[in-house]
């Protein structure tokens, strides 16, 4: 007779090869989603865009402490990653606008979770 785990995956680990990996792996789904989310404000940022899209002002505005050259660099690591989409509206002066791309949007749960996760754990309990 086998245990009941058996041919089953266990909780909270993926049934996928890449969940008995020995070593980190570009190519790891969980690397991908912390690249995207590498960089210090980078989760702010995309809270501000979870909330509708903004100008590269309106972000500035809405985290006055961050500084334009990391708000700009963040802003970048988003689009290349295709987090975030860059539309420049043609006038003048011209007015660039950025949203959230639709798996974007799915990392508002992420970030939920991970809230979640920080308040139930404080730094004494690491």
């Amino acid at each position: 007779m086998t245990h009941q785990t058996v041919g089953r995956p266990r909780p909270g680990l993926p049934d996928d090869p890449h969940g008995h990996t020995t070593e980190p792996s570009p190519s790891c789904p969980v690397e991908i989603a912390l690249t995207a989310l590498k960089g210090r404000w980078t989760t702010l940022v995309i809270r501000e865009l979870l909330r509708g899209e903004h100008t590269f002002t309106e972000l500035r505005d809405a985290l006055p402490a961050l500084s334009d050259k990391v708000l700009s660099d963040r802003l970048t690591h988003l689009t290349e990653t295709g987090v975030v989409t860059r539309h420049r509206e043609p006038a003048w002066p011209s007015r660039t606008r950025y949203r959230l791309t639709p798996s974007g949007h799915r990392l508002g749960p992420v970030l939920q979770t991970l809230w979640n996760w920080g308040t139930d754990h404080s730094t004494a309990d690491l």
